[in-house]
């Protein structure tokens, strides 16, 4: 059953060397044949007094020999001289359940940080052994633990044991790199989470060289495929920046022709305006001469007023009523009205008027 309160740990070394191992397949294999020397591996397993060689290489398993312990064999001597594979193969020692025990243990999530330590100091209560009888190792599980704890197994042989058989493949010309239990058998494919029973003093010294080389090849493989996505894309955003400015220098150039447009067109609007007010205005000599052409001699003005399309006149006649007529009788003047009652000035004896009359537009009248 899942348990939702269980804690989840992020172990960053593991991530990276995971996310180094993805990234190994991008070095191509003729290259790191060229750096890497190593080309397989030859498992070597105790079966009571013999010892059974196997060769395992990208998951091919091939048996060798099966040889008597303490003893060469020409054969296989004479086999490993000769077969390339065999001679660049890391060897290991893998031990059987009569050489070597696992057991499970739960342990408080703190002794994560010290876990083989804690295990030795705790040794003689998990198993019958004393620290000083036997080689040990622990290997952390994963999967869902219970909340504060934490699953190792722990897998040891008694140093008796590892130590003849250290001794058996010395004298057999090899040298082990690493001893593990079948029962909890080293991922090959994965050797930097491995575990090692050998103790310091019988681990075989690795060239450090050809790791180095592999890791400078992988992050050398990174970079040119970072670069190869990363180029086409950078190459695309400079073009795209390149066209933003040239469209901002364009959109800059369209905003002033069109400012220069509005301007031009405002100008010609107050044109047009200024030359229809002046049609829609005939001009004062014009409504002077068509008055003059309209009014008798014996009518004379004392006043002329024109404002807003409208002619105001005052003046004396002897018959001001017929002025109306008269007005609106010519193609200048509509709308003929009187603006006050008409009255008779008691000396000339003449009608005093005030009449206002509507100009038509001047493009409907011929000046003469």
């Amino acid at each position: 059953m899942l348990n939702l309160n269980s804690t989840i740990d992020l172990d960053f070394k593991q991530f990276f060397r995971w996310w180094k191992r993805e990234l190994d397949f991008l070095v191509p294999e003729k290259i790191k044949q060229l750096v890497i020397d190593k080309q397989g591996f030859i498992i070597v397993s105790p079966r009571g007094n013999q010892l059974v060689l196997t060769y395992i290489r990208d998951g091919q398993i091939e048996p060798l020999a099966t040889l008597d312990r303490g003893a060469r064999d020409a054969t296989f001597q004479g086999l490993y001289e000769k077969d390339e594979r065999l001679a660049k193969a890391d060897i290991i020692l893998r031990l059987t359940g009569q050489d070597a025990i696992q057991k499970e243990l739960s342990l408080p999530a703190a002794a994560k940080e010290n876990l083989y330590q804690v295990v030795a100091y705790e040794l003689d209560r998990y198993t019958p052994f004393k620290v000083e009888q036997v080689y040990f190792a622990v290997k952390l599980l994963e999967g869902v633990n219970e909340p504060g704890q934490i699953r190792v197994m722990l897998i040891l042989t008694t140093r008796e044991v590892l130590d003849r058989l250290y001794e058996d493949i010395k004298a057999m010309g090899l040298s082990p790199v690493f001893a593990d239990y079948e029962g909890s058998a080293n991922n090959l494919d994965y050797l930097n989470d491995s575990y090692n029973l050998l103790p310091e003093r019988l681990r075989q010294k690795t060239a450090k060289m050809p790791r180095l080389i592999q890791s400078a090849l992988i992050t050398l493989t990174c970079l040119l495929l970072v670069a190869v996505i990363a180029m086409p894309v950078w190459f695309e955003y400079q073009t795209v920046n390149a066209l933003q400015l040239k469209a901002d220098t364009l959109e800059k150039d369209a905003k002033k022709v069109k400012a220069l447009q509005s301007d031009i067109d405002a100008v010609i609007d107050e044109t047009r305006q200024l030359i229809e007010e002046k049609s829609a205005t005939p001009e004062v000599i014009v409504m002077l001469n068509t008055l003059s052409s309209l009014i008798k001699d014996d009518t004379w003005l004392s006043y002329a007023q024109y404002s807003d399309g409208h002619l105001q006149i005052q003046g004396e006649s002897p018959a001001a009523s017929t002025l109306i007529a008269v007005l609106e009788a010519s193609e200048l003047f509509v709308n003929a009205r009187f603006a006050s009652p008409v009255t008779q000035d008691r000396i000339s004896k003449l009608e005093r008027f005030q009449i206002t009359v509507d100009v038509a537009k001047a493009g409907g009248i011929d000046g003469e």
